[in-house]
């Protein structure tokens, strides 16, 4: 085996959130907010309740934030490479900033925790005293399915 083949990668994934609204739905849905927001702000100006309108202005804006704060928490994602000689996990938060954990297949354990009810609940690979979740924000079946893949990749790197 040469040394390019030796340090190929045998496995490779990038993790993202998941978020179900997409930016079409977004707009969607924060315009029919906005409308029907505006036609019982309307009723209520009618009515001589004009002070609740403003309050209910603050209503829609907050939930627009919340919106704006879960797409950019959506930004954070992993990186997960595992070749022959190291296993490469690269944490990217939301704003940028990035960590870079590094194991050696030979001596790396997968810790992937399932209860009865929930599934697998956690993913984390163990070297000595350090230890590094991986997946937090996926499902349960897909943090199973990447678990055992992962593990799948760490028993070809220990041949």
């Amino acid at each position: 085996m040469s040394a390019t083949n030796f340090d190929d990668a045998i496995f490779s994934a990038t993790l993202r959130p998941h978020r179900s609204l997409g930016r079409a739905g977004f707009v969607v849905l924060i315009s029919a907010i906005m409308a029907a927001w505006l036609g019982f702000g309307v009723f209520l100006w009618e009515h001589g309740a004009w002070p609740v309108v403003g309050f209910g202005g603050l209503d829609v804006l907050a939930i627009y934030i919340a919106f704006k704060l879960n797409y950019r928490a959506a930004r954070a994602y992993e990186e997960v490479e595992v070749t022959r000689t190291e296993i490469v996990v690269r944490k990217v938060m939301a704003n940028g900033r990035a960590q870079v954990f590094r194991f050696n297949p030979q001596w790396v354990r997968l810790e992937a925790q399932e209860l009865p009810d929930e599934g697998t609940v956690r993913v984390a690979l163990k070297s000595r005293d350090k230890r590094v979740p991986v997946g937090n924000f996926l499902n349960p079946e897909d943090r199973k399915s990447f678990a055992h893949a992962l593990g799948a990749a760490l028993a070809t790197a220990r041949v």
